[in-house]
């Protein structure tokens, strides 16, 4: 069959098209696509992902001056996070946990406040860094969804018998290890929940030459970015400053004998090994015999998609006018608190110290009785508090169980999240691809 006339015409131009394509191609630097370097479950993780997220950690880090750990041990460390992200957000999916909109929105709104700019501000710096709004709402959506889960799945784990209390109570020890704070930081080398004797051998090596780059001085914070698979690994290991009596038992016998700059030889629990550093001691402060107690009301208006803020304080600011002017605190809380006090007329009853938010109570405290504050803003909204009342109170027996027993369950809640965590993982189906290309 005789070749069309104007195929044969095209023909050179063709070939002359794809041998330039085929010298461009030969020139040209390969471009990396994204590609699937795990599987959880029946999820991807994307190294798309894994280079975001790494991106953002060497930020996080050199802001708070933590030596980087080399790129490949932060690839390494990060994916083994985002695996246990993605584990914790898939069971919350599958339990209905979520978080919605106005409740993040909520969040955000703290996160600006605490980085002292308007929502809109905050939003600007972000995408000046190049996170786009969406991705990071969607990221804080995730944390607070996982927080969410804990609670549920964790803190409904942590018993506290009456006897565990009656003992603690008992005890002199428990007095003695109030009136101590430590500030630690950890590393945690976590184990799977049915270790083998070959994977026992190769995490207490790891542990220990993670011990011995800090007796050499390597810095604590870079070596828990590049060796603790705790979730607290690439803020230094800390765990922040707390009673002795509060501290893991684990981690209160070894600190107990350590000075402040001190690091611990390898600790072993069930969930893994960990290594220890006193960073700072300083003596705390007794149960106290006696407490001063507030009888306080407020009118709450809160801020949500419907009411934005600047509407919630004017509205909180043409409350707190008529107030001024002789209106009823109980009528206007009555018909205008957003709080399940209002039918109450705002009556919040006698509180403790503590009892509130930080916010709340350093104004309150200022208060006058009978005096009316301005108004106050916390992460619920803006409120108008009042003070009708103050008295001190010998701290009752059933008050001294309650903090017993919140000092209990804060000593069990890190071993039982731990524990939580090593079960959740090893049950997952994960596929590491890490090394394809």
């Amino acid at each position: 069959m005789p070749m069309n006339p104007l195929r044969m015409l095209l023909l050179p131009f063709a070939l002359l098209a794809l041998l330039t394509t085929g010298a461009a191609a030969q020139n040209a630097k390969p471009v990396e696509v994204d590609r699937i370097i795990a599987v959880v479950n029946d999820e991807a993780i994307t190294y798309h992902e894994l280079r975001s997220r790494v991106f953002a950690v060497e930020r996080q880090l050199k802001t708070q001056n933590i030596q980087l750990p080399p790129r490949d041990v932060l690839e390494k460390q990060l994916l083994e996070r985002l695996i246990i992200d993605r584990v914790q957000t898939q069971m919350a999916k599958d339990t209905g946990t979520r978080v919605d909109d106005t409740q993040l929105d909520a969040a955000l709104r703290r996160i600006a406040d605490s980085n002292r700019l308007t929502l809109g501000d905050f939003r600007t710096a972000l995408e000046k860094d190049g996170i786009t709004w969406a991705k990071f709402r969607e990221e804080i959506r995730d944390e607070m969804t996982i927080a969410r889960l804990r609670e549920r799945e964790v803190d409904n784990r942590i018993n506290v018998s009456e006897g565990e209390i009656d003992n603690y109570l008992a005890n002199p020890e428990s007095t003695a290890a109030a009136n101590e704070e430590l500030h630690l930081a950890h590393i945690l080398l976590r184990l799977p929940e049915q270790a083998s004797p070959t994977q026992l051998l190769r995490i207490r090596g790891r542990a220990e030459q993670a011990l011995a780059q800090l007796r050499k001085g390597e810095d604590f914070a870079k070596v828990a970015a590049s060796y603790s698979d705790a979730t607290d690994a690439l803020s230094g290991g800390s765990i922040g400053l707390r009673s002795l009596d509060r501290l893991p038992s684990l981690y209160a016998e070894a600190a107990q004998k350590m000075k402040p700059g001190e690091i611990s030889e390898i600790l072993r629990s069930p969930a893994g090994f960990h290594i220890v550093k006193v960073i700072e001691r300083r003596g705390g402060t007794k149960l106290p015999q006696s407490l001063r107690q507030t009888l306080a009301r407020h009118i709450l208006i809160k801020v949500n998609e419907l009411v934005p803020e600047a509407e919630a304080l004017r509205k909180t600011v043409s409350l707190k006018e008529r107030l001024d002017n002789g209106a009823d605190f109980a009528e206007l809380a009555r018909l205008n608190s957003n709080d399940t006090s209002a039918s109450k007329g705002g009556d919040l009853g006698w509180l403790y110290q503590g009892d509130t938010v930080p916010e709340f109570e350093s104004a309150m405290d200022v208060l006058k009785i009978k005096e009316i504050s301005q108004p106050v803003k916390t992460q619920f909204g803006y409120h108008l508090i009042q003070v009708l009342e103050r008295r001190v109170e010998d701290v009752s027996l059933e008050r001294k169980r309650l903090v017993a027993r919140q000092v209990l369950r804060e000593r069990k809640a890190d071993e039982e999240y731990q524990e939580w965590l090593r079960q959740i993982r090893d049950r997952a189906y994960v596929e590491y691809r890490i090394e394809e290309r």
